[in-house]
């Protein structure tokens, strides 16, 4: 009895034949491990077997397997395929019906049906006849729910599911309070439609109607969520039925809506074009549900691009987590949801479920709720997937996924009561799949009938589920057609006073985004000098972490001098250039650590970096143990315990903050909103998000576009967020040359981000610090040459006693060691390529040429630049000096600030206009270089005038 009996079908669930022989294998070693309905399968088999009646298999002639195998083979036909016959369609259309849900399938007739047979299992009393089980089956699995599950692998995960949906017999236990409560969420949603229509009846809001039972969906979540121990929930949806779901479930007051819809408000939104639409708003509050638990909600600001806002309400639940010393994952939970379109057909789905057990992102698991209502603006789903169900993208992630009928409020209730308890049991991620119609078409302007026209002939013959939900709770006697009057009446006559009020008295609808985290940061720029030198001291401490690794630790031979290199930086000569640009880093995060900042970083191979640059995380030669220097500076404050940063630690010193550093997969959208949304909830800490080369942040775009660039005039929603973006012309090809400046910049406006392009390791060490010591946030946009991250540029003098510049006069003239007035040649430049330009300048001898560095391109120091300018009264000659092609690059910008701003019309130095950012040889990239530079300076030396280059000493 080594292998699974021959007569088991390998079609029940679509288990292979493999599969079923480990589990029989687990059956005869540990058949406690599996769920009972398996042990029953396979004991039926083993009886059959020792009878001889199961030796030939079905129509082998060995006669028919035994009655209970037949009934474990039935069970497990309705656990595994019960889902697609289950009655979830809001039209009662009948769905058709697997052939394994049939009797004979599973060897069983109708002779058998009054046989006593075990159903145990299905919590069915001893003594329970075959119909018995057919009927209970029937009634769980064929319900107003269809789950599916067994496409989990953990065992006790799939047993769960089935033992609380099947006790529970697929439903909620409701009682009259309970059924009345749903019905008056019904009646207010269903009334502010209605009222919302009849009043503005030309103005888009994305109606919830035929989808109503999302009110009580979310409020029945909510509070059995505050049951299960979580007291704040982070939301994410986009725009269909959201005024509904601000009023209802956050309590945004009927007042603030009306005033959207009047325009009747004069507040700061306006200024400088800023605002957004009342669909694509957020919300917080903290409400109090029928329990007396209080659950503090927050609705993240979500523009039209639909799945984007699931990345940012998962780094913002994360973030919150660890402010809340929320290590278990179960007070804080993320909470979205999802069009049936939508989450079918966007990419950024499936990067953020491929989050759910990363260390570095993973957040207990998120609870997505799908408004299915079987279209995507015009689009049917035989247009719009390949698959069976728009949620099939859980499977992948072996995550059950509940679908309802959102005409049965009672069911979709209970499938909200599952989800919860599943979510904060088992860590992982949930669905749920409301299936329901949309009453009008995209908007409430749009004619359905054009191209659903049968599909909109049913929805306007069609009972709307209040009062389909009334007239049963009538008929069961559990309230009165009075009651039903009543709360009708009640809503109507508040909606109407709340309109009133909004056109005599306007209601502020927006409310304060921040947070007391955000009390006394200032919202506007300022180009006052922020303090971020650090004594010799710290360095050296930051230093000495550096430099050491513990006992024992072997570290891989080619990084020793590097270590050693970066534990002496403290002991060099503050005049000496021996500071590069990854050394400035991660001297900039260690002394933010040890002044009590959290540090997190995040990317793909950040931790190492793509450059062989970092090396944040040291691997064991051997045991490939990890270790990261920066947190093991002094003693380190864990923010998930009572010793924070700051507080003594067991040596009297002040602890250090903690450095996350991680490695993430390979996800530019995804990780890029999720890291966004995480520096959300946090100013005090410096969270950066680094592509692996600059010209992966193509696959973000749209979350730099939708939030990043445009959440501060849109939402007032600020941020701290730093993305390093490596950049420059090196001979690598074009997807590897530009980080895409240009498009950063055609971006900036209204003061909303800073756009950087430091030369030095100095200014990078500053330019990080800046960020968490100023007194206001704003999103830092960081270019960064490869090549020369491990070049060093700058003195440690820089560390000590300089400050982040936003333009750099030409050393050669800063400090009165040339001559201003015989400078005929000014060039303007950034980052990288002014190294370039110095070396040649420096070997050509060309002492008429002075070249200023512009560090941060926005926003503009337009004074700074006017005074650099006037310091060289007799240069007629001024150009802007660039490595990009013409309509890439700065060039177009700058050119606009000069002549807008300076009365200049410069001239421009660069490669000319081009649909690729570069060559893809390396060869003609070198050529075309040579020409920027010598345009610029002078043609290049030949051999015997050549002087040595100039990168480390031009700084």
């Amino acid at each position: 009895m080594g292998q699974a009996p021959k007569s088991v079908p390998s079609s029940v669930n679509g288990w292979s034949a493999e599969y079923i022989d480990a589990q029989y294998q687990t059956y005869l070693t540990d058949p406690d491990s599996l769920p009972s309905d398996v042990r029953a399968f396979f004991a039926g088999f083993d009886l059959a077997l020792a009878n001889g009646s199961a030796t030939g298999g079905a129509g082998s002639g060995g006669g028919e397997p035994d009655v209970q195998a037949g009934v474990g083979r039935l069970m497990a036909a309705y656990r595994g395929l019960g889902h697609h016959a289950a009655a979830i369609d809001p039209f009662g259309a009948k769905r058709p019906r697997p052939d394994l849900l049939e009797l004979e399938e599973s060897h069983l007739t109708e002779a058998d049906l009054d046989r006593v047979v075990d159903a145990e299992s299905l919590f069915l009393p001893a003594g329970s006849r075959l119909r018995d089980v057919v009927d209970r089956l029937e009634e769980v699995y064929l319900g107003p729910i269809g789950v599916e599950f067994q496409h989990i692998q953990k065992t006790d995960e799939r047993e769960w599911i089935r033992r609380r949906f099947e006790e529970a017999r697929g439903k909620a236990d409701l009682d009259k309070g309970d059924k009345a409560h749903v019905l008056e969420q019904l009646v207010n949603a269903t009334s502010f439609e209605t009222f919302l229509q009849k009043r503005y009846p030309g103005d888009k809001r994305f109606s919830l109607e035929g989808a109503e039972s999302l009110i009580p969906l979310l409020d029945a979540l909510i509070e059995h969520a505050s049951g299960q121990g979580i007291d704040e929930i982070v939301l994410g949806m986009a725009h269909r039925g959201r005024l509904n779901v601000l009023n209802q479930i956050l309590g945004k007051t009927p007042e603030q809506i009306f005033t959207e819809f009047e325009d009747t408000w004069d507040g700061d939104e306006f200024v400088d074009d800023g605002g957004d639409v009342k669909y694509h708003r957020g919300y917080s509050a903290t409400r109090q549900y029928r329990t007396g638990a209080m659950v503090h909600l927050a609705m993240a600001s979500n523009p039209s691009h639909l799945e984007a806002v699931g990345s940012v309400v998962l780094g913002r639940t994360r973030a919150k987590q660890r402010l809340r010393h929320d290590t278990g994952r179960k007070k804080v939970a993320p909470l979205i949801i999802h069009g049936d379109a939508a989450v079918a057909g966007q990419g950024i789905v499936y990067e953020l479920l491929q989050l759910q057990s990363l260390a570095g992102y993973c957040v207990g698991g998120a609870v997505h709720v799908v408004v299915n209502n079987h279209i995507g603006f015009t689009t049917d789903p035989a247009d719009a997937r390949s698959t069976s169900y728009c949620t099939d993208i859980a499977k992948a992630f072996e995550c059950p996924v509940f679908h309802v009928n959102g005409e049965d409020p009672e069911a979709v209730v209970a499938a909200a009561r599952f989800a919860v308890e599943y979510r904060q049991r088992f860590h992982k991620d949930v669905f749920i799949d409301l299936w329901c119609y949309r009453k009008y078409g995209h908007n409430e302007q749009d004619e359905a009938s054009f191209t659903q026209p049968v599909r909109a002939a049913k929805i306007r013959q069609k009972k709307p589920v209040l009062d389909v939900y009334a007239e049963r709770l009538v008929a069961e006697g559990t309230i009165t057609q009075h009651d039903v009057d009543v709360l009708h009446e009640r809503i109507a006559e508040a909606l109407d006073a709340a309109q009133k009020h909004a056109k005599d008295q306007p209601r502020d609808p927006t409310i304060d985004p921040g947070s007391e985290r955000w009390v006394g940061l200032r919202h506007g720029y300022s180009f006052e000098p922020t303090p971020t030198a650090v004594d010799r001291d710290t360095v050296r401490e930051v230093c000495g972490a550096l430099g050491r690794t513990p006992d024992g630790f072997e570290l891989n031979r080619k990084l020793k001098k590097l270590i050693e290199q970066r534990g002496s930086l403290a002991d060099a000569d503050p005049d000496q250039t021996v500071l590069s640009y990854a050394d400035a880093e991660i001297l900039a995060f260690g002394t933010l650590l040890l002044e009590g900042h959290q540090v997190r970083v995040s990317g793909q191979d950040s931790r190492r970096g793509t450059f062989t640059s970092r090396h944040a995380m040291l691997k064991d030669a051997k045991t490939s143990e990890e270790y990261y220097p920066l947190n093991n500076i002094r003693e380190i404050g864990d923010p998930n315990t009572a010793h924070e940063p700051g507080s003594p630690g067991t040596d009297g010193r002040p602890r250090q903050a903690r450095m996350c550093i991680y490695d993430s997969p390979l996800s530019e959208m995804g990780v890029l909103g999720f890291e966004y949304g995480y520096s959300l909830a946090d100013p005090d800490m410096l969270v950066c998000w680094e592509a692996q080369f600059g010209d992966f942040v193509n696959g973000a775009q749209v979350i730099i576009d939708q939030f990043i660039t445009s959440a501060q005039v849109k939402w007032e929603r600020w941020t701290g967020l730093t993305m390093m973006l490596p950049h420059g012309y090196e001979g690598a090809g074009p997807e590897h040359s530009s980080a895409r400046l240009e498009r950063f910049l055609q971006a900036c406006g209204n003061e909303n981000m800073q756009v950087v392009y430091p030369s030095t390791g100095g200014q990078i060490f500053h330019v990080l610090r800046r960020q968490v010591k100023r007194s206001f946030r704003k999103p830092l946009i960081i270019m960064a040459p490869k090549s020369m991250l491990r070049v060093p540029t700058s003195g440690m003098r820089d560390v000590y006693e300089g400050t982040f510049r936003e333009m750099i006069d030409d050393p050669a003239f800063e400090h009165g060691g040339g001559d201003r007035a015989g400078v005929r040649r000014l060039r303007f430049c950034m980052g990288k390529v002014y190294h370039e330009l110095a070396a040649r300048r420096d070997a050509a001898g060309a002492d008429d040429v002075a070249i200023v560095r512009i560090e941060q391109l926005y926003p503009f120091h337009i004074e700074l630049a006017k005074e650099l300018v006037a310091r060289y009264p007799n240069a007629d000659d001024i150009a802007w000096v660039q490595e990009e092609p013409h309509n890439m690059g700065a060039a177009i910008f700058i050119h606009d600030k000069f002549r807008r701003h300076l009365g200049l019309d410069i001239a421009y130095i660069g490669r000319d206009f081009a649909a690729s950012p570069s060559p893809g040889s390396k060869k003609m990239d070198r050529h075309q270089q040579e020409q920027v530079i010598s345009r610029a300076i002078a043609p290049e030396p030949t051999k015997a005038e050549e002087k040595p280059a100039a990168v480390a000493r031009s700084a």
